[in-house]
């Protein structure tokens, strides 16, 4: 069974083709350029043409894209939008108009719009199935997979005037509270709270495009989950994992593999020695949601505070030389040998869980039980 695996972060997509008869290491991998940054790319060069742009499509991954807005109506350019779209920068339209200056058209306007040459049209999404494919053929490989599995952090749609920090903070909480294993932030396509708005867009435009069963899931758990297949953290059912994402990081401390306590921070509001205060805190069970949030991180969640010894820190994401100078004892995940593949190992698992009829080729290739020959 071949299961195409996207990772999709701020910096870059990490994409695996898994083969249920392959060893995970024998398995195709790539690691490109995320869409925000693409998207990015492009605006830029419509704003060195000095062109009005017509953003269409639906609710992506802001950063880059997002700077690139706001370069381009800082040049004196017009940004026009339709409503979807607008939302990758903020989910209350009216700021998006009064603090960008994108002028918000309807989608009926939108379309009337995309065939006028004045307008560098630029279609916004998380997920490009065909220029996937298209890399694939390129080395002479057909992309046939029986199903897509992906991976977004949503902040969720906070109502205006709530914080979207804190509202994802409550998500994470009533999604552990409920369920307390890290699977329960994975969810099959039709099943995608409707609040977790760029999830739910992931899901659909992945479905239209690709007609292939799809599950969805939380990068930052899953990059969690997927530390847990590198055997030297398996071993450790009471330790830390850290996840250094480029915006993002989140750090779970666990208690007989579950969930028992998480921060989550801004990674660039961070310093080895905050770092430091927090996981140590963390580990003390003495952290506060209050605490964290008041530093303009998304906050915490307490499980379990009994204190366990911080004996063993598993590190996970593309920004963790923050962390390898702080005095801990560090080791650095590479699930089956490859560290930025970690949050498509902890998609796998958590599909494993979601779709039953995945789970047997699922574990048997993680575990190492089919042919494993080559391609």
């Amino acid at each position: 069974m071949q299961i195409l695996v996207v990772d999709i972060g701020t910096g870059t997509q990490d994409i695996l083709l898994f083969d249920s008869e392959r060893a995970p290491e024998n398995c195709l991998k790539l690691v490109m350029p995320a869409p925000t940054v693409l998207v990015g790319e492009q605006i830029r060069r419509a704003t060195a043409a000095r062109r009005p742009l017509l953003l269409q499509g639906v609710v992506m991954g802001g950063g880059p894209c997002t700077w690139a807005v706001e370069a381009h109506r800082r040049a004196g350019l017009r940004v026009l939008a339709t409503p979807d779209a607008a939302r990758t920068f903020n989910d209350d339209l009216e700021w998006v108009q009064r603090e960008l200056g994108v002028e918000i058209v309807s989608e009926e306007e939108g379309e009337k719009l995309a065939v006028d040459d004045a307008f560098v049209r630029i279609e916004l999404r998380d997920f490009d199935f065909r220029a996937i494919e298209r890399a694939f053929a390129a080395f002479g490989m057909a992309l046939r997979p029986a199903g897509l599995a992906l991976a977004v952090f949503d902040h969720g749609a906070a109502p205006p005037g709530v914080s979207d920090r804190q509202f994802r903070m409550e998500y994470l909480s009533q999604r552990l509270r409920s369920e307390r294993r890290l699977s329960t932030f994975a969810f099959r396509g039709p099943d995608v709270p409707a609040i977790m708005t760029r999830l739910r867009a992931l899901a659909e435009t992945a479905q239209a495009q690709a007609g292939l069963p799809v599950v969805v899931m939380d990068t930052a758990p899953a990059a969690i989950l997927g530390a847990l297949d590198d055997l030297a953290v398996r071993d450790h059912p009471d330790g830390m994992i850290v996840n250094v994402g480029n915006f993002h990081t989140l750090a779970c401390q666990l208690r007989a593999r579950q969930p028992a306590r998480l921060f989550e921070h801004h990674t660039g509001l961070l310093s080895p020695a905050s770092l430091n205060s927090w996981l140590q805190r963390l580990a003390q069970g003495t952290i506060s949601h209050q605490a964290v949030f008041a530093d303009q991180g998304h906050g915490a969640l307490i499980l379990d505070d009994v204190a366990l010894p911080l004996e063993f820190v598993a590190v996970t994401g593309p920004r963790q030389a923050l962390i390898k100078g702080v005095p801990l004892p560090l080791h650095c995940a590479v699930p089956h040998g490859d560290q930025m593949l970690c949050g498509c190992f902890g998609l796998l698992r958590a599909a494993a869980d979601v779709m039953p009829e995945w789970r047997e080729a699922i574990v048997a290739g993680l575990e190492g039980t089919g042919d494993q020959g080559l391609w």
